[in-house]
């Protein structure tokens, strides 16, 4: 079963990661590194995405027309960071890779839809 994760944090977790001195940012970036070859054979593809400042929104109004907004105003007090679609026997496979997740955070796992 493929499930997606979508490593997010909040607006104060973006900021102190942007904070990372260049030897705390190699070091964070080698944890997550050595947790994508532990389950590389469970990850079908993963992307880290830019900052929240590079976001463009569009909201569809009640009419059905669209609204372009720069920016990440989606609803939430989260960031998507990134995220990762794996291929696993089931859910507790999934919960399992995502408790070792060294990013912190927090982890949405999400079913992908079956064709």
């Amino acid at each position: 079963m493929k499930y997606v994760l979508l490593f997010c944090g909040t607006q104060a977790d973006q900021q102190a990661f942007d904070a990372l001195s260049a030897d705390e940012l190699r070091a964070r970036y080698a944890d997550v590194g050595r947790w994508f070859q532990q389950n590389g054979s469970k990850i079908v593809e993963s992307q880290q995405l830019q900052g929240p400042h590079t976001a463009t929104t569009v909201r569809f109004e009640r009419d059905g027309q669209p609204t372009i907004t720069d920016g990440p105003f989606i609803e939430s007090n989260e960031i998507v960071g990134g995220y990762a679609t794996v291929d696993v026997t089931d859910l507790d496979e999934a919960l399992r890779m995502v408790r070792e997740w060294p990013g912190r955070g927090v982890v949405e796992i999400r079913p992908v839809m079956a064709r």
